[in-house]
Protein backbone atom coordinates (compact mmCIF):
# COMPACT_ATOMS: atom_id res chain seq x y z
CA UNK A 1 0.00 0.00 0.00
CA UNK A 2 1.38 3.87 -0.91
CA UNK A 3 0.11 6.05 2.06
CA UNK A 4 0.31 9.84 1.73
CA UNK A 5 0.24 12.33 4.31
CA UNK A 6 -0.11 16.00 2.29
CA UNK A 7 -1.01 18.76 4.82
CA UNK A 8 -3.79 20.25 2.17
CA UNK A 9 -6.95 19.29 0.52
CA UNK A 10 -6.43 20.81 -2.54
CA UNK A 11 -2.92 18.72 -2.98
CA UNK A 12 -5.03 15.84 -1.77
CA UNK A 13 -7.46 17.08 -4.81
CA UNK A 14 -4.64 16.30 -7.73
CA UNK A 15 -4.78 12.42 -6.04
CA UNK A 16 -8.25 12.49 -6.32
CA UNK A 17 -8.95 13.51 -9.44
CA UNK A 18 -5.98 11.27 -11.07
CA UNK A 19 -7.01 8.21 -8.94
CA UNK A 20 -10.69 8.97 -8.68
CA UNK A 21 -10.61 8.18 -4.62
CA UNK A 22 -13.26 7.28 -2.54
CA UNK A 23 -13.53 9.74 0.26
CA UNK A 24 -13.87 9.02 4.67
CA UNK A 25 -13.44 10.78 7.92
CA UNK A 26 -11.12 9.27 10.75
CA UNK A 27 -10.99 11.58 14.10
CA UNK A 28 -11.37 14.65 11.88
CA UNK A 29 -8.70 13.34 9.38
CA UNK A 30 -9.61 13.60 5.79
CA UNK A 31 -8.44 10.27 3.96
CA UNK A 32 -9.21 9.24 0.50
CA UNK A 33 -8.44 5.69 -0.72
CA UNK A 34 -8.62 3.06 -3.30
CA UNK A 35 -6.97 -0.36 -3.33
CA UNK A 36 -3.84 0.68 -3.64
CA UNK A 37 -3.06 4.60 -1.89
CA UNK A 38 -4.43 5.71 1.00
CA UNK A 39 -4.26 9.97 0.97
CA UNK A 40 -4.09 11.47 4.62
CA UNK A 41 -4.91 15.44 4.64
CA UNK A 42 -3.19 16.74 8.02
CA UNK A 43 -3.94 20.14 8.01
CA UNK A 44 -0.51 22.85 8.53
CA UNK A 45 2.08 22.17 10.98
CA UNK A 46 4.82 19.79 12.44
CA UNK A 47 1.67 18.87 15.15
CA UNK A 48 -1.59 18.32 12.59
CA UNK A 49 0.85 15.81 10.90
CA UNK A 50 2.23 14.80 14.02
CA UNK A 51 -1.18 13.45 14.80
CA UNK A 52 -2.48 12.81 11.27
CA UNK A 53 0.36 9.94 11.66
CA UNK A 54 -0.40 8.57 14.99
CA UNK A 55 -4.34 8.17 12.74
CA UNK A 56 -2.74 6.42 9.86
CA UNK A 57 -0.37 3.92 12.53
CA UNK A 58 -3.57 3.06 14.78
CA UNK A 59 -5.98 3.30 11.64
CA UNK A 60 -4.06 0.44 9.09
CA UNK A 61 -2.47 -2.78 9.53
CA UNK A 62 0.85 -0.98 7.98
CA UNK A 63 3.45 -3.78 6.35
CA UNK A 64 7.08 -3.56 5.96
CA UNK A 65 6.61 -3.12 1.96
CA UNK A 66 4.18 -0.15 2.30
CA UNK A 67 5.42 2.97 1.31
CA UNK A 68 5.46 6.19 2.81
CA UNK A 69 5.31 9.59 1.15
CA UNK A 70 4.66 13.23 2.56
CA UNK A 71 3.94 15.52 -0.46
CA UNK A 72 3.43 19.11 -0.65
CA UNK A 73 4.14 22.10 -1.70
CA UNK A 74 6.99 24.52 -0.35
CA UNK A 75 8.39 27.78 -0.54
CA UNK A 76 11.92 28.40 -2.32
CA UNK A 77 14.96 31.05 -3.41
CA UNK A 78 14.67 32.31 -6.71
CA UNK A 79 17.52 29.81 -7.74
CA UNK A 80 14.22 27.78 -7.56
CA UNK A 81 10.72 27.71 -10.49
CA UNK A 82 7.69 27.82 -9.74
CA UNK A 83 6.88 24.09 -10.41
CA UNK A 84 10.08 22.63 -10.13
CA UNK A 85 9.91 19.26 -8.10
CA UNK A 86 12.34 18.33 -4.97
CA UNK A 87 13.19 14.99 -3.74
CA UNK A 88 13.91 15.82 -0.16
CA UNK A 89 16.80 13.67 1.54
CA UNK A 90 17.64 16.09 4.94
CA UNK A 91 15.22 18.30 6.90
CA UNK A 92 16.78 21.10 9.53
CA UNK A 93 14.14 22.09 12.24
CA UNK A 94 15.03 23.73 15.16
CA UNK A 95 18.44 24.33 14.08
CA UNK A 96 18.86 20.21 14.26
CA UNK A 97 19.61 18.23 10.53
CA UNK A 98 17.84 14.95 9.95
CA UNK A 99 18.95 13.07 7.13
CA UNK A 100 16.98 10.36 4.99
CA UNK A 101 19.44 10.67 2.14
CA UNK A 102 22.33 12.73 2.21
CA UNK A 103 22.67 12.64 -1.87
CA UNK A 104 19.29 14.53 -1.58
CA UNK A 105 17.64 18.24 -1.24
CA UNK A 106 17.88 20.02 2.13
CA UNK A 107 14.38 21.24 3.32
CA UNK A 108 13.83 23.65 6.40
CA UNK A 109 10.83 23.25 8.08
CA UNK A 110 9.63 26.01 9.57
CA UNK A 111 6.13 26.90 12.12
CA UNK A 112 5.39 29.95 10.28
CA UNK A 113 5.13 31.27 6.94
CA UNK A 114 8.22 32.65 5.60
CA UNK A 115 8.35 36.12 3.33
CA UNK A 116 11.77 36.65 3.42
CA UNK A 117 14.80 35.19 1.40
CA UNK A 118 16.63 33.94 3.91
CA UNK A 119 16.61 30.09 3.10
CA UNK A 120 16.91 27.67 0.24
CA UNK A 121 13.92 25.58 0.67
CA UNK A 122 10.82 25.51 3.27
CA UNK A 123 7.91 23.51 4.47
CA UNK A 124 5.52 23.15 7.46
CA UNK A 125 5.28 19.16 7.40
CA UNK A 126 8.29 17.63 6.56
CA UNK A 127 9.87 17.23 10.08
CA UNK A 128 6.71 15.74 11.59
CA UNK A 129 6.12 13.51 8.80
CA UNK A 130 10.07 12.20 9.19
CA UNK A 131 10.05 11.87 12.86
CA UNK A 132 7.13 9.88 13.19
CA UNK A 133 7.68 7.10 10.55
CA UNK A 134 11.44 6.97 10.68
CA UNK A 135 12.01 3.09 11.43
CA UNK A 136 9.79 3.08 8.06
CA UNK A 137 12.16 1.85 4.82
CA UNK A 138 10.45 3.53 2.12
CA UNK A 139 9.70 6.88 3.16
CA UNK A 140 10.15 9.51 1.16
CA UNK A 141 9.11 12.72 0.75
CA UNK A 142 8.75 14.90 -2.17
CA UNK A 143 8.16 19.11 -2.34
CA UNK A 144 6.78 21.17 -5.54
CA UNK A 145 7.50 24.67 -5.33
CA UNK A 146 5.43 26.61 -4.85
CA UNK A 147 5.96 30.75 -4.46
CA UNK A 148 9.40 32.65 -4.04
CA UNK A 149 8.71 33.17 -0.02
CA UNK A 150 5.62 35.11 -1.56
CA UNK A 151 3.05 32.63 0.20
CA UNK A 152 0.26 34.94 -0.17
CA UNK A 153 0.10 34.18 -4.30
CA UNK A 154 -0.47 30.29 -3.48
CA UNK A 155 -4.10 29.87 -4.52
CA UNK A 156 -6.05 26.37 -4.44
CA UNK A 157 -6.65 25.81 -8.04
CA UNK A 158 -2.58 26.72 -8.33
CA UNK A 159 -1.88 23.99 -5.38
CA UNK A 160 -3.84 21.26 -7.24
CA UNK A 161 -2.11 21.88 -10.42
CA UNK A 162 1.44 22.09 -9.63
CA UNK A 163 1.16 18.73 -7.29
CA UNK A 164 -1.02 17.12 -10.67
CA UNK A 165 1.56 17.84 -12.81
CA UNK A 166 3.72 15.94 -10.79
CA UNK A 167 2.17 12.85 -9.43
CA UNK A 168 3.82 10.77 -12.44
CA UNK A 169 7.47 11.95 -11.35
CA UNK A 170 6.64 11.64 -7.75
CA UNK A 171 5.08 7.34 -8.29
CA UNK A 172 7.83 6.55 -10.83
CA UNK A 173 10.40 7.54 -8.41
CA UNK A 174 9.35 5.35 -5.96
CA UNK A 175 8.81 2.82 -8.23
CA UNK A 176 12.63 3.36 -9.56
CA UNK A 177 13.84 3.07 -6.16
CA UNK A 178 12.07 -0.40 -5.60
Amino acid sequence: MIYIVLALKAEAQAFVDRYRLSKKVIENITIFFNNEIVVFVSGIGVENILRCCDILENSYELKKEDIFINIGICGANTQYKIGDFLDIGKIQYRDKLYTIDNSKELIICVDKEIFDDIYTVVDMESYGFYSRLKRFDNLYIFKVVSDNFEPKTVTKDKTKNLIFCNIETMIKKVKDDR
